[in-house]
């Protein structure tokens, strides 16, 4: 996938979507792709330091905590520490955060602070656009 952009907004934030988002992203940047998320409303829980933890299980499906663990799959933490590495692009809606009178340093180490205009300048000649 080199020479492949590929740009992911995150605007929910449970830990499904959680895995939605660093599963796809990860796999595109292993892959040589060039990838960048933005983090906004509920999606900024998956970038915090505190609440990507903690990440709520939809209604009804607890039961997959348990195959998670069976099936050795990496926690978010872990998972937000792989997109550091692969060097993924993470944004943080500046727009969101000052609704909800978060700062960066709330926020996981790596993440850029930008509005919809630094995604869109991003996503602009990207390959793929997702949103989970």
């Amino acid at each position: 996938m080199a020479n492949t952009k590929v740009a992911i907004i995150a605007a929910n934030g449970s830990l499904f979507d959680a895995y939605k988002v660093f599963n796809v992203a990860s796999a595109a940047a292993a892959s040589d792709a060039e990838v960048g998320i933005f983090f906004t409303f509920e999606g900024l829980n998956l970038i915090h330091k505190e609440a990507h933890k903690n990440l709520p299980l939809p209604e009804g499906k607890e039961h997959f905590q348990e195959g998670f663990q069976k099936a050795n799959v990496p926690s978010i933490e872990e998972l937000v520490s792989m997109a550091e590495e692969l060097n993924i692009k993470m944004i943080a809606c500046q727009m969101t955060m000052d609704v909800m009178s978060l700062e960066k340093d709330d926020f996981v180490d790596g993440i850029e602070v930008g509005g919809a205009a630094t995604f869109i300048d991003f996503a602009k000649d990207a390959h793929i656009t997702l949103s989970f």
